[in-house]
């Protein structure tokens, strides 16, 4: 049994003694515990995960992601691409705002003009360049000119990236959101709570549950006692795997873990002397031991990836190359490359960290891993501020973090492995260029036709994986904690909080 394991179960028992009598929860209420509060919830800025997984809730966008990541109808009941720079979207008739105003076409173009005209500051602006002009024949019909062909546009009009706001909203629509979703804002207090309640008007499936009360608890002891003593009913991806495993042996709670798509990975800078060499690469992705780490580090609460995309993905290839474990080839690699050992040692490379604890853990695996191969890799932790900041400036020889969301879309090949996205400026931290997969990149975001771009994002998968730029590491399960007053909780790939809208309680 591991320290933190034992000192979970220690505390837990005696915080509960402490706040034995504490007031059972609203019976028309789900209370559900989040790390943090929304930075932003209007959904043309708010970026961090808080605001848009709660945005999802009150907003509704044009189109929406199913299961597989393919793109369906929401606000357009249909839509239509006559030509690769023209998109005309048909919209439904029977959707009002929760102020009881009539959802229209005008609306849709006011959500997107304040962005394009920089009426609004906001980091999505960009997103929406290709846009040049907006026309809206009538109340109901929308329709968007492209200056350039931009496949992955419907993407960018999804449910967890858009919400269309009423025309004229500006900034302040944060304080008092007023969107068109399944649930309507009632009131927030900044790192306590925030209220929403059902939206008995909605135009599509209503919530079950009348009413959601998120509380602000970012510290994970205390997340686990909310839920061991009832006065939280729901948790999701925030508790480590002892946690998860002490919280296992509660008759109240349940546990449901299913796949998820957040990706973890190790990046290699492929401008660094040593690391510039791809069968240094290889042999690095060679010598890691995934299957122990997920089973000792994170308590079988993950999968194996090879790809960025999640297998869930339309455009996911199951055949692109992965790296079992086996040192030997790792070992024969390195000794081809001309990397021979001295005193057990070849070279030495060097992993930036932030200080949390979880990574810190994984950076000290890894150079256990790799001291068996003969390469000497030294940690230096630093504030999650510096070491980020040495990450966007491409400032590192390796690193590990996790893509949260923005792999779920094929375009994150252009901002992570295309030449022209070389950090700072852009996202290819690694410095990865390969001319082939520009095309391909180029490929795939000019065209519609979902056949060729999946055709396209194959190759792109089976080119890096081979050069290894990143070495996946795993997909994580979505893990969600929950007290047996709450029933079906429909949890998606994406981890979002759409299981609210299928959510009932039992009193």
């Amino acid at each position: 049994m591991s320290k933190r394991l034992r000192l979970v179960l220690a505390v837990l028992p005696l915080l509960l003694l402490h706040f034995s009598c504490a007031r059972a929860n609203d019976p028309n209420t789900l209370v559900m515990i989040i790390e943090s509060s929304p930075t932003n919830l209007d959904p043309r800025v708010g970026l961090d995960a808080q605001s848009e997984r709660i945005d999802e809730l009150l907003f509704d966008a044009l189109v929406r992601r199913d299961e597989h990541f393919n793109l369906q109808p929401s606000l357009a009941e249909k839509w239509e691409i006559p030509d690769p720079l023209t998109y005309i979207f048909h919209l439904r008739h029977d959707v009002h705002f929760h102020n009881g105003q009539a959802l229209t076409s005008h609306d849709v173009k006011w959500t997107l003009d304040s962005l394009l005209s920089g009426k609004l500051i906001s980091p999505k602006a960009s997103t929406y360049n290709s846009i040049a002009s907006i026309d809206t024949p009538d109340d109901w019909t929308v329709i968007l000119h492209l200056s350039k062909p931009y496949a992955s546009l419907l993407w960018n009009l999804s449910d967890g990236a858009f919400g269309v706001v009423p025309n004229g909203s500006m900034g302040n629509l944060s304080q008092q959101p007023i969107g068109s979703g399944a649930f309507r804002f009632v009131s927030a207090r900044q790192n306590r709570d925030l209220v929403i309640e059902r939206n008995d008007s909605y135009w599509g499936t209503k919530a079950k549950v009348e009413r959601v009360r998120f509380i602000v608890v970012p510290d994970e002891t205390t997340q686990a006692l909310e839920l061991r003593k009832g006065s939280g009913d729901v948790l999701i991806n925030a508790l480590s795997a002892d946690t998860v495993h002490a919280l296992q042996r509660e008759s109240k709670l349940e546990i449901n873990i299913t796949e998820g798509s957040n990706y973890a990975y190790l990046a290699l800078n492929t401008r660094d002397p040593i690391l510039k060499d791809v069968r240094v690469r290889q042999a690095i992705a060679y010598a890691i031991d995934r299957k122990k780490i997920i089973h000792y580090l994170m308590g079988d609460m993950a999968r194996e990836a090879n790809s960025v995309l999640p297998p869930q993905h339309w455009a996911y290839d199951p055949n692109a190359k992965d790296y079992a474990f086996d040192p030997a080839t790792a070992n024969r690699i390195l000794d081809e490359a001309g990397y021979a050992k001295n005193n057990g040692y070849r070279f030495q490379l060097t992993m930036k960290t932030s200080t949390d604890a979880t990574t810190r853990v994984l950076a000290a695996v890894l150079q256990q891993q790799l001291r068996a191969i003969g390469i000497n890799l030294d940690i230096r932790t630093f504030e999650f501020a510096t070491f980020y900041a040495d990450v966007t400036k491409g400032a590192y020889q390796m690193h590990s973090l996790r893509w949260i969301g923005g792999n779920q879309d094929p375009d994150i090949f252009e901002s992570v492995f295309d030449s022209a996205s070389f950090a700072p400026k852009r996202q290819n931290r690694t410095y990865y260029s390969n001319s082939r997969i520009d095309e391909l990149i180029r490929t795939g975001r000019g065209t519609v036709d979902q056949e060729a771009r999946k055709h396209a994002y194959t190759e792109i998968q089976e080119t890096v994986n081979r050069d290894v730029p990143y070495v996946n590491l795993w997909y994580f399960d979505n893990v969600l904690v929950h007290t047996r007053r709450v029933r079906n909780l429909q949890v998606s790939a994406a981890g979002n909080y759409d299981f609210l809208k299928t959510a009932e309680l039992v009193n």
